[in-house]
């Protein structure tokens, strides 16, 4: 039984086309060390993408009927954003089948991005395979049922946002931001930016970008702070 087979019995989800199961799980860098006639799996990444905001997007207007526009831009956000995508890919041990090149394969279960791609990459080909209800029953499954615990969580309330909110109430303080260095050259700078209270720093942050490097600083903060 090859290692996609355990994957189809352990998913308990059949594909007609197995050409398709296998492109799913294709990154574009094992192409520069191997041969494979269907390509990559980016179209089929493209096509997941879709089909899964469809499917959240109805999902979360049927179950939550007094939720506002922006509400539930946010919570549909918080349910396909990386971070949640790679999280379904980590339970569903996503990372063993994938196909990389040998220096991706390494780190691949630690790369949220590949694995965040796989799953859509995953949800495009089961949809071309099976259609609309069969990728709507693996979401139902593995994704939906997080949409109470990212409520709960306010994950779907942007780390600054969050943290802003959670100080006000206890403080009565609005958390400020200050670039505490910059560093690389213009076209691929790095930041890293200092959160404070009340003029003391709480936490710092990094990236490619002020804004990125304060939701970096806010996203630390909070795991400190005490809730």
């Amino acid at each position: 039984m090859s290692d996609l087979e355990q994957l189809e019995n352990k998913l308990k989800i059949h594909f007609t086309n197995k050409l398709l199961l296998e492109q799913a799980f294709v990154h574009r860098s094992y192409l520069n060390e191997n041969e494979f006639s269907p390509g990559h799996n980016e179209r089929l990444e493209f096509l997941g993408d879709a089909v899964l905001e469809m499917i959240v997007t109805k999902y979360l207007y049927q179950k939550l009927p007094d939720k506002s526009e922006g509400e539930l831009t946010a919570l549909r956000s918080a349910l396909v954003r990386r971070e949640t995508l790679a999280e379904i890919a980590s339970e569903l041990d996503f990372h063993n089948y994938l196909k990389l090149s040998r220096g991706e394969a390494k780190t691949a279960a630690n790369q949220p991005a590949i694995l965040a791609n796989t799953v859509e990459a995953f949800i495009g080909a089961l949809f071309l395979d099976a259609g609309i209800t069969a990728a709507r029953k693996f979401l139902s499954k593995h994704l939906l049922p997080k949409l109470d615990a990212i409520i709960a969580a306010h994950r779907h309330i942007d780390a600054k946002s969050h943290f802003q909110e959670l100080v006000q109430e206890r403080e009565g303080l609005t958390p400020t931001y200050q670039v505490a260095k910059e560093s690389g050259p213009d076209h691929d700078k790095t930041f890293e930016v200092i959160v404070l209270i009340g003029g003391k720093e709480v936490a710092r942050g990094t990236g490619n970008s002020k804004q990125a490097a304060e939701m970096d600083a806010a996203t630390t903060a909070l795991a400190e702070y005490p809730h």
